[in-house]
């Protein structure tokens, strides 16, 4: 992958020294990783919205994300981060560009950097996850974890890939996984929070049902029910060893995040989602280490997008996440088993 690091400019404050950096001073180039750190991949990738006859314009994303993310404060401490530049589907071959993102996550899960993965298309979820369990098979082909897969989206993105997998799109990820753990005799674990029922068929429902998944939907989110959703969220992450996040920003009202694939005309309040992603980063092992292992941001679409709010809370997403991890890399990689 070509990295382009010119992206990474914003204001600088000198007179503050330390205290006053942002982003862009301090991303580095995946060329100069020498430590664990959290690993920024970006996804630019249009192919499965097309597919699944939604928006296109997300193929932008990545470098979007990287815009709004660059001038914001460093409260992250001593959390190295680097940017390993785009995986580019620019040939409609939608299977060797998810291949492609998989095996760099799991090169950057053995050099034991988290993977942060700027969407693209919801069908990024495909690679995020086989680069995950490509790691796992890596390090011991018997020795599984079991892995909770979090999803906040407005849908279940559990279509039927059409004739064959080969033939996946943004719809389809989480069936993908689906029938990956069927074939491996690994159980399915799958939570999806903030969908809605406009947006999905009642067989969508059924599936999901099927499939054992925990459900929350759109118009069940509020603040006077937060903790609800917590608690069972917490019961999901308390039987994990290994957490995939993945953010598919059409979660969201369209009055907050208007550039997306698909907007959402309830959706969830964005305070309550980042609550949740709090406490899911807070969530450790039994080594003390966190469970969240890999996360993702889908479905931006900055075409359709009004005075950049939606790639800033993307961006604000982003340092969410990577605040989260702050406080637990450095023991992670101060070689505890991962």
């Amino acid at each position: 992958m070509t990295i382009d690091m010119s992206v990474w400019q914003g204001r600088t404050d000198p007179e503050d020294g330390e205290r006053g950096l942002r982003f862009h001073q301090k991303v580095q180039s995946a060329d100069q990783a020498n430590q664990p750190g959290c690993m920024l991949i970006g996804f630019a990738c249009d192919e499965g919205v097309s597919r699944n006859k939604g928006r296109v314009g997300a193929y932008s994303a990545p470098n979007e994300i990287r815009k709004m993310l660059a001038s914001l404060p460093w409260h992250h401490h001593a959390l190295p981060l680097f940017d390993s530049g785009d995986v580019c589907c620019d040939d409609h071959d939608l299977s060797k560009a998810q291949k492609r993102l998989a095996d760099n996550i799991s090169e950057a899960m053995r050099q034991k950097h988290f993977p942060l993965i700027l969407g693209g298309g919801h069908e990024v979820a495909w690679g995020s996850f086989q680069g995950l369990a490509n790691h796992y098979l890596q390090k011991s082909p018997s020795d599984i974890p079991k892995i909770g897969i979090i999803n906040f989206d407005a849908h279940f993105d559990l279509r039927t890939p059409s004739g064959n997998a080969l033939n996946g799109s943004s719809g389809t990820p989480f069936s993908q996984i689906a029938e990956f753990c069927h074939n491996r005799q690994w159980a399915f674990h799958y939570a999806c929070l903030g969908v809605s029922r406009a947006s999905n068929t009642q067989a969508l429902f059924d599936k999901a049902e099927d499939l054992n998944v925990l459900v929350v939907e759109d118009t069940d989110f509020t603040a006077a029910t937060l903790a609800t959703i917590e608690d069972k969220l917490s019961t999901f992450v308390s039987e994990m060893d290994a957490i995939y996040l993945t953010i598919d920003i059409d979660v969201f009202p369209a009055a907050t995040a208007p550039g997306v694939s698909a907007p959402a005309a309830h959706g969830v309040d964005y305070v309550l989602v980042e609550r949740l992603i709090r406490h899911i980063g807070n969530a450790k092992d039994k080594h003390g280490l966190p469970k969240l292992k890999i996360a993702d941001i889908a479905e931006l679409n900055p075409r359709y997008d009004i005075d950049n709010h939606t790639s800033r809370l993307a961006a604000r997403l982003v340092w969410t996440i990577s605040r989260s991890l702050a406080d637990h890399l450095v023991t992670e990689n101060q070689g505890v088993k991962q």
